[in-house]
């Protein structure tokens, strides 16, 4: 007992231990062991697929890969497997590794050891932290999984015992069972009872009974021999004897060896091998996974391999546990590699005598694109590395031996028996290569020629012995005819039949003008100039059949001549119903029609006035030559408070309707209000001033025209008596009493009118001009449109006389750039020398 004890404690002590190590383990993963030599395609582009799902920058990803014991020769070579795959697949996005640059700045900014040791710079902390445990994800992809570890690292699996079963029969009683007895039958009695220490129970009236170490099923023969003397019925079958096991016991099991966790663990007594394996992690990088020892009083009870349950799912030694059982995981001693084409490429581990075959059925089979005929495999001498290859008469008899890489290669991208053909053809595509196949038989398995084909000439694009291309010129009339030899067509040749449209321009007609839908429409032999119309969705109400004009393309056109003509006009009249006329006239491709307006025809035109007239509103132009005091009449004259001096025209000009004016001046509004209510700095406010002034300038200068319209009404029909035009507004305000004052003057506002008031006093009432105002290109907007600017007599500036309803503006000083220190230096240097230069010139000619 006392060995035992001592045994014991030190498998304790030896699992302290190994917590320990695998704990520095697990704190960073080590990467030394990568050999990017070894790596397969697939698995760089994965790599490069994590890099940029990471976003880690190309330095932070170099320091990581380095902290975590790569090498920096690995890493260069990493780094140019990654640059030549990118530029051979012309993958749009390179995840590259650049070369470190100390002085370079990367997106993120890795947290140095001063960063560390500032306990403030608990963000830095945080951020170096992710940087690294995405740094390891996307490294881990160099390097290939450890068959059956994920079925121990996985957080959503589990191996819990299930504890609502039937008590199996060859159940080991232990001290803290809780048995559960039943007597039913002419005698009825319940008891729970719990195993003592001793491993005894006390039933009542019966005594102490031991129990411990007997399975369920002895110790119920054990319980009814006691209880038969007080319960007769137990031996004459009237009454019953049921023994279960309530609440069970937790047993201590050890797990030791090449573990993830190593150490001593509490388990419900129904336990397995795989419930102590999953609670401690499973075997680690080094353990084996096929070689699990279960040891019980010294002695080992059972081998455990976990292939079993992986490949068959067979639970086969998967033996429940008892208190101070001991599950040893040795390390392994054969592990070999398979990558490439196969379904499950990943390490495995081998046991003596399993050959390739056995292999292969780790691994899933081969893929459906694997080159099975020859395997190539890296062997690990005494001094040095070798490669072997493997055909498939040996997978039965080659022996993986440990350190063994395996690549399954892929099978060629090519065809061996393909042809292809395309272009003016029923069916193109690619077609199967028989032995003497000819360009003929190609063309009637391609369900023969269309109708557009050409037929003079035909290519087959041919690979020469060198790889190069060879073009061939075929006449396919006289192949087709029986006159001309049949090509015998070769491996990956490539016939091209052009289609007769593919070769000249297509033919159009273009139709514009009094027609619904103008436009270029394609052009068909024997189109008259009446179908082109119908085409165009036929005549607008507008259009007039008389003079329609057709313009043709000259094709021998003199030259030479400054009087070559450079189109033929035709003039045409036809049939307002589109019937067929006496002219017949037939287009040609590229003929340009023109319909034109019918002579006469007149769109109503509106005008609208508005303000101080007895019937404001919108009004239809019955004239040509109607005016803006017809206008007045036609709405009943001027009210009491007209204000005829005041009175504007709008006319839209550069605009092309007053619709789009108004549209100009709700962006004028809308952006003045954001100008308003937004605080920007002084670059972004003169900007801002710039744009609203373009946007208000180009308002006002498409929209009014300046009018007197006391004139008009007192001199109708005169020169200043406009005629009228589509759009115009005619507005006539009541009597003004203000004026605006607004531009670079220190507080712009709206003053009231005093007739005796000048331009400056104005500018005056609102604080004055601003230091940056340029008074002699100051300008009065007047209420009727019109416009007067400052003039200037010698040195005075002549202001314009100030009317009721007129707003001042004064205009902003173009800033000039201040002259720095350095150009004010050389100024001086240039001018002094300068002077030197004509002193020398003086003295010269004394």
């Amino acid at each position: 007992m006392r060995i035992k004890n001592i045994i014991l404690l030190l498998f304790v002590f030896l699992s302290v231990i190994a917590v320990k190590t695998n704990a520095q383990n697990i704190n960073g993963k080590n990467f030394s062991s990568v050999r990017v030599d070894d790596l397969t395609d697939s698995q760089i582009r994965q790599f490069m697929q994590q890099v940029q799902a990471s976003g880690l920058s190309d330095a932070e990803l170099e320091q990581v890969a380095a902290a975590k014991g790569m090498s920096t020769v690995e890493i260069t070579k990493l780094r140019d497997r990654v640059e030549k795959l990118g530029k051979a697949t012309k993958s749009d996005q390179k995840n590259k590794i650049q070369p470190k640059d100390k002085n370079t700045k990367t997106g993120r900014k890795v947290a140095n050891e001063d960063e560390f040791a500032n306990p403030d710079q608990t963000d830095s902390l945080a951020k170096n932290d992710k940087i690294q445990s995405q740094a390891d994800i996307a490294l881990t992809t160099l390097k290939s999984k450890i068959f059956g570890r994920d079925l121990f690292v996985n957080s959503k699996a589990g191996f819990e015992p299930n504890l609502r079963l039937a008590t199996p029969a060859n159940y080991i009683i232990g001290a803290d069972d809780e048995i559960l007895l039943d007597i039913y039958g002419y005698s009825e009695a319940n008891y729970q009872l719990k195993v003592s220490p001793e491993g005894t129970i006390n039933i009542p009236y019966i005594g102490v009974i031991n129990i411990s170490g007997l399975t369920v099923e002895a110790a119920t023969a054990r319980i009814k021999s006691k209880l038969t003397p007080v319960y007769k019925g137990l031996a004459a079958g009237n009454t019953k004897l049921s023994v279960n096991i309530g609440n069970i016991r937790s047993i201590k099991v050890i797990v030791t060896g090449e573990v993830t966790k190593p150490g001593t663990y509490s388990l419900p007594s129904l336990a397995t091998v795989f419930n102590a394996l999953y609670s401690s992690g499973g075997p680690s990088e080094n353990g084996s996974f096929r070689n699990i020892e279960i040891i019980r009083s010294g002695k080992k009870i059972a081998v455990l391999d976990v292939y079993d349950f992986l490949l068959k799912g067979e639970l086969k030694n998967n033996v429940r546990l008892q208190d101070q059982d001991i599950v040893r995981i040795p390390t392994y001693l054969n592990r070999v590699e398979m990558l490439g084409e196969v379904k499950r490429p990943a390490i495995f581990e081998m046991k003596l005598g399993e050959d390739f075959n056995a292999l292969l059925t780790f691994a899933g089979g081969f893929t459906e694109r694997a080159y099975k005929a020859r395997i190539k495999v890296l062997n690990n001498t005494a001094t040095e590395r070798k490669i072997t290859d493997i055909t498939t008469s040996q997978f039965n008899i080659y022996k993986p031996a440990s350190g063994d890489k395996f690549y399954v290669n892929e099978i060629l991208d090519r065809f061996e028996n393909r042809v292809t053909i395309s272009g003016a053809i029923f069916r193109p595509g690619q077609y199967q290569l028989n032995p003497g196949l000819t360009l003929s038989t190609l063309i009637q398995k391609a369900e023969g020629l269309k109708e557009d084909a050409f037929l003079n000439r035909a290519y087959i694009t041919r690979l020469t012995p060198n790889l190069n291309t060879q073009l061939i010129a075929v006449n396919l009339q006289d192949v087709l005819k029986g006159t001309a030899d049949d090509v015998v067509l070769k491996r990956e040749d490539e016939i091209t039949i052009s289609s007769i449209f593919d070769l000249k321009e297509e033919y159009k007609v273009s139709i514009d003008g009094q027609v619904r839908e103008p436009g270029d429409f394609t052009f068909a032999e024997n189109m008259s100039l009446e179908e082109l119309i119908i085409k165009a969705g036929g005549f607008k109400e507008s259009a007039t059949a008389k003079r329609i004009e057709v313009a043709r393309r000259v094709k021998n056109s003199d030259a030479s001549s400054t009087s070559a003509i450079t189109s033929e006009v035709f003039q045409i009249d036809i049939n307002t119903d589109l019937s067929t006329s006496t002219s017949n006239f037939i287009l040609q491709p590229f003929d340009i029609v023109m319909v034109r307006l019918s002579p006469g025809y007149e769109v109503q035109k509106q005008v609208r006035i508005e303000g101080e007239v007895m019937y404001p509103g919108t009004y239809s132009i019955t004239r040509k030559d109607e005016r803006i005091s017809d206008l007045v009449k036609r709405a009943g004259g001027l009210t009491a408070l007209a204000y005829t001096n005041g009175a504007s025209l709008k006319r839209p000009s550069a605009l092309e309707n007053q619709l789009d004016v108004e549209k100009e001046q709700q962006k004028l509004l809308q952006f003045k209000n954001v100008q308003k209510n937004t605080k920007q700095n002084l670059d972004a406010k003169d900007t801002k001033d710039s744009t609203a002034l373009n946007i208000e300038s180009k308002v006002l200068r498409n929209d009014f025209v300046g009018i007197n319209l006391t004139k008009i009404l007192a001199k109708p029909g005169k020169r200043q008596d406009l005629f009228l035009e589509k759009g115009d507004i005619l507005n006539i305000p009541k009597q003004l009493q203000t004026v605006k004052v607004s531009g670079q003057v220190l507080s712009p506002n709206t003053v009231v009118y005093i007739p005796s008031k000048g331009f400056k006093q104005y500018v005056s009432s609102s604080g004055g001009f601003s230091q940056g105002a340029l008074k002699s290109r100051s300008y009065i907007i007047y209420a009727n449109g019109s416009v007067k600017s400052t003039k200037k007599f010698l040195f005075f500036n002549n202001y314009p006389e100030v009317e009721t309803g007129a707003e001042i503006f004064v205009p902003k000083r173009e800033e000039k750039n201040k002259l720095s220190a350095g150009e004010v230096v050389g100024i001086t240097t240039g001018v002094a020398s300068l002077g030197a230069i004509i002193l020398g010139v003086l003295n010269l000619m004394k």
